[in-house]
């Protein structure tokens, strides 16, 4: 299925800890098709590194992370 135009599906996660900030990017993730992207907004600091642990594992492309003060922004495309 080709990408769509469509504005990336937002989960905001901002206050959560871990695991949250990673359960509702996975539920998101399932919610759009292959090769949409999902942005997940994060403030728990071990976003960063559960994030991307999680794309790897489960072969999704983490294509950005931009940090903004506290918040960790994440663009995740589904790949399968």
């Amino acid at each position: 299925m080709p990408p769509t135009d469509e504005p990336p599906t937002e989960v905001d996660a901002s206050g959560l800890t871990c695991p949250m900030p990673v359960i509702e990017l996975a539920q998101a993730i399932e919610g759009v098709g292959v090769g949409d992207t999902v942005r997940l907004l994060a403030t728990d600091p071990t976003a960063r590194v559960d994030v991307p642990v999680w794309c790897r594992m489960r072969r999704h492309r983490l294509v950005s992370l931009e940090v903004d003060g506290d918040v960790l922004r994440f663009v995740v495309e589904r790949t399968r």
